[in-house]
C-alpha cells in the first residue's frame, strides 16, 4: 500500500504516459520487494546479505517518510488546485487553460439558445507542475530526515542520568550507579566500532553495576562471535548482568545464554542476586522476556514470582525486565524500580505514539503506584538504520536513599 500510494504520487502524477512513466514504473518494482527481501534475510550474515540489508532497510525508511511527506501535503495540493478552479471562475468563463464550450438551452419562446460556458477541465501542464513542485519538496523533507536519523543512529550514544530514590535504600548504598542499556541488536549491520563505542561509554560512567536489559543480538553466536567480544571488555564493581528480550527468542537462546557467561555477563533468568556495599545491600532481580513462554524452549518464561520467592521484603529489588509493559506483575509484587528496553524510543517519529498502544510507557521514568519503571531507548536500531527523535543511550541510574 506504502508503494502503491509512492507510485501514484511520484510516478503517475508528475509523468505524461510514454516511456519515462513505464521505465519508473519497473524501478519501482524492486524497490517495493527490497524491504521484504532485508526482512527475510536480515539474520545471515555475508557481504551479499548485509549490503542488500542496507540498501532495502534504507529505502525504507527514505519510503516511509517520503509517505508521511507527500500525506502532509495532500491538504496543500488539494487547496492550491481549488485555489485555481476559483481563479478560472472570477476570470470570468474560461478554463485554466483558456478553452470554452457551448452549451445548448431554450428560451421561453421555444427558440434555441448557444452560450459559451468555462470548460472545467485543469490544465494538464499545471496539474503537472504542482505535482512535481510537490514531490520535489517531499523528496527534500525525505532524505533530510532520514539522513539526520542514519546520522544519529550511528552516532555515539548519549549519557542519560536519572536519579532514582528507592524507598527503604540503606544510605550506605546512597550514589550507587546502574548503569543499563539495551537494544545493540547485533547484526551484520550494528557492530564493530560502534558497539565498542557503547562499551567505552558505559566503562567511563564508573558503573557499579551494568544492566543489559535485552534485546542484545539478531543472529546467532557463530555469526556474531566477534562482534560482541567487546562484552567482555565491560567494567563493574558489582558486575555486568543480562536478561533476555524478544529478540533472543528469534535466534539459538539456549547458545547465547552458555556464551554470555565466558565474557563475563551473567544471565538472570527468574532469579535475583544481592548488591552489597558496605554492610547493606539491595537486590537487582531479572526474569525472562514476556514472548519466552511462545518459544517452545524448556523451562523458558517470564516468572517473577520464582525471582522474589524467599527474598526480605525489607530488602529493596530492582529489576530488570526487556518489556515495559511487565511493570504491571512489578507493581502487584511490590517491586520498587524496573529497568526496561524495547520500545527503541519510537526509534522512527511518530512510531511511539503506536507504541503506546502496547506499552504503558516509551522512554523515561515514570511511576505505576509505589513501581517506578524507567525506560532506556535504547543503543542500537532495528530495520531501517536510524533514529528519528530517539537518539541512542546509555542511562546511569543513580540510587538515593530517602
Amino acid at each position: 500500500m506504502l508503494h502503491g500510494y509512492l507510485w501514484w504520487r511520484l510516478v503517475r502524477n508528475t509523468t505524461d504516459r510514454g516511456r519515462t512513466r513505464r521505465r519508473l514504473t519497473l524501478l519501482m518494482v524492486p524497490l517495493t520487494l527490497l524491504p521484504a527481501a532485508a526482512v527475510v534475510l536480515r539474520r545471515e550474515v555475508s557481504p551479499a546479505t548485509t549490503a542488500l540489508s542496507w540498501v532495502g532497510f534504507t529505502w525504507l525508511g527514505i519510503a516511509f517518510y517520503l509517505f508521511l511527506a507527500l500525506l502532509a501535503l495532500e491538504p496543500v495540493r488539494l487547496l492550491i488546485r481549488l485555489a485555481g478552479r476559483r481563479g478560472t471562475r472570477e476570470r470570468g468563463g474560461t478554463g485554466e487553460d483558456g478553452d470554452t464550450r457551448e452549451v445548448a438551452g431554450t428560451r421561453a419562446d421555444g427558440s434555441v439558445r448557444v452560450a459559451a460556458a468555462p470548460e472545467r477541465v485543469e490544465d494538464p501542464s499545471r496539474r503537472l507542475l504542482l505535482a512535481r513542485g510537490l514531490a520535489v519538496t517531499a523528496g527534500a523533507v525525505a532524505l533530510s530526515t532520514a539522513g539526520t536519523g542514519a546520522y544519529l543512529a550511528n552516532a555515539a550514544p548519549v549519557v542519560r542520568r536519572v536519579p532514582v530514590t528507592l524507598p527503604g535504600l540503606d544510605p550506605a548504598l546512597a550514589g550507587l550507579r546502574i548503569v543499563t542499556f539495551s537494544d545493540g541488536h547485533l547484526s551484520s549491520m550494528y557492530g564493530g566500532r560502534r558497539f565498542e563505542r557503547l562499551v567505552e561509554t558505559v566503562n567511563a560512567q564508573r558503573p557499579d553495576v551494568v544492566a543489559i536489559v535485552g534485546d542484545l543480538v539478531d543472529g546467532d553466536v557463530a555469526e556474531l562471535r566477534d562482534e560482541a567480544a567487546p562484552l567482555a571488555d565491560l567494567v563493574s564493581d558489582q558486575g555486568v548482568f543480562f536478561v533476555t528480550g524478544n529478540h533472543e527468542y528469534f535466534v539459538d537462546t539456549d547458545a547465547w545464554l552458555r556464551h554470555l557467561p565466558t565474557l563475563g555477563v551473567q544471565v538472570l533468568r527468574n532469579e535475583r542476586v544481592p548488591i552489597s556495599r558496605g554492610g547493606a545491600s539491595f537486590d537487582l532481580a531479572g526474569i525472562d522476556d514476556r514472548t519466552a513462554e511462545r518459544s517452545g524452549l524448556p523451562g523458558h518464561g517470564a516468572d517473577l514470582d520464582a525471582a522474589l520467592d524467599g527474598r526480605d521484603d525489607a530488602v529493596p529489588v530492582v529489576l530488570m525486565a526487556h518489556q515495559p509493559v511487565q511493570v504491571e506483575q512489578a507493581r502487584a509484587a511490590g517491586v520498587q524500580l524496573q529497568l526496561s528496553g524495547h520500545t527503541h524510543g519510537g526509534q522512527l517519529w511518530p512510531f511511539d505514539y503506536a507504541i503506546r498502544l502496547d506499552q504503558p510507557a516509551v522512554e523515561g521514568l515514570s511511576r505505576f503506584g509505589d513501581t517506578q519503571l524507567y525506560v532506556t531507548s535504547g543503543a542500537g536500531f532495528w530495520g531501517p538504520p536510524m533514529r528519528v527523535g530517539a537518539r541512542p543511550e546509555v542511562t546511569v541510574v543513580e540510587l538515593r536513599a530517602p
